[in-house]
């Protein structure tokens, strides 16, 4: 029974993937201006358990999709990775320029330099520009980024209903948040999506991106933490291709997610152990005969680790990450991360944590 469980919510994700998705493509299709004052809306990504293929509940799926940002013309992003010494990072900030053009005014007769060019000088005190609009004192401030975007969303999605029949089922409403972008999708026979739109701007060319995710609600508008997520989502999905025997380190991660409901073991925690196994794992032992095997090993694993005190990072100082992912050198350099460190200096918590498992 607990089996066919899994499948079905398994399957409830499928389905809710497909149909986010879809709904976002066409959204951001809608949002696509060329005009210099607003950022340029890249495909969305994604993130998380659900796009992951499994979910820590059932009760309250959220679908958590990351929308990449560009500098919009004349503007040029510089990601500032913070001084605490952390990594990830997470008191980065995005500085916003203007730049130069002059070369581009050149080759294209519509594009004009917003530094050299005085009748765009002008037009730009008269007019709303970039940086009065979704900056605070010249860095990107996500509050104004989700104002903006939560101000056009009703226009955007009445103008997708009229060229998509199929969306004309649901209603769409938006929730309050300050860091991202909350919608509640519902169809007419009842049944709702949960929609987080996170906003992010990508480190270089590697699978890192400066991220709007919330994870303190009294973090500054202008900080952008580095985030995995994007790198979390590619190593599942190059999971899947590397292991044809089916699904079983999500149902995995769903069975572990269930045992360890109600404890204050994070479902983070087993997924870092899970995505380590599966790193250095042989194919041929993610079979479902060895279920049990896998389970307990992971269990075992888990245990060990919190005595020790020690989960090291997945994505920094570890040579195991396949190739495929693309990581900033500091990742690749640095000494392995413990995300337990900070039981080392509580031991009411580290006691706490060893009599729930």
């Amino acid at each position: 029974i607990f089996a066919t469980r899994i499948q079905c919510h398994m399957e409830k994700l499928a389905h809710g993937r497909w149909v986010v998705e879809r709904l976002m493509d066409h959204l951001l299709c809608v949002y696509q201006d060329k005009n210099s004052s607003v950022p340029m809306l890249q495909p969305a990504i994604g993130i998380g358990s659900a796009f992951e293929g499994w979910c820590p509940s059932e009760d309250e799926v959220v679908f958590r999709m990351l929308v990449p940002l560009k500098p919009p013309h004349g503007h040029d992003f510089h990601l500032e990775l913070g001084t605490n010494g952390k990594i990830p990072a997470t008191d980065s900030r995005i500085c916003v320029n203007l730049k130069c053009t002059c070369n581009e005014e050149q080759l294209k007769k519509d594009t004009v330099c917003f530094i050299h060019n005085c009748e765009t000088e002008q037009t730009t005190n008269q007019a709303p520009s970039f940086l009065s609009t979704f900056c605070t004192d010249s860095y990107l401030d996500v509050q104004k980024i989700v104002h903006w975007f939560n101000n056009n969303l009703m226009k955007a999605w009445k103008s997708l209903c009229l060229y998509d029949v199929h969306l004309c089922q649901y209603n769409i409403s938006m929730l309050p948040t300050q860091q991202s972008c909350m919608v509640k999708l519902t169809s007419t026979c009842g049944r709702h999506f949960l929609i987080e739109i996170v906003f992010g701007v990508q480190q270089g060319d590697s699978d890192i991106f400066l991220s709007s995710q919330a994870d303190a609600m009294d973090r500054p508008s202008t900080v952008w933490p580095q985030s995995c997520t994007v790198a979390e989502a590619k190593f599942f999905k190059i999971v899947v291709k590397k292991f044809q025997q089916g699904s079983l380190h999500l149902r995995c991660l769903h069975v572990f997610c269930r045992l360890l409901k109600g404890t204050t073991i994070p479902a983070y925690t087993v997924k870092t152990i899970v995505m380590h196994f599966l790193a250095m794992a042989d194919v041929s032992h993610w079979h479902r005969r060895n279920t049990r095997h896998l389970l307990e090993s992971i269990i075992k694993c888990l245990r060990f680790c919190l005595l020790k005190k020690r989960i090291d990072h997945f994505f920094i100082g570890n040579d195991s990450v396949p190739k495929e992912i693309i990581l900033p050198t500091e990742f690749q350099r640095t000494k392995p991360v413990n995300l337990l460190e900070h039981l080392k200096n509580d031991q009411a918590a580290h006691t706490m944590t060893l009599q729930e498992l």
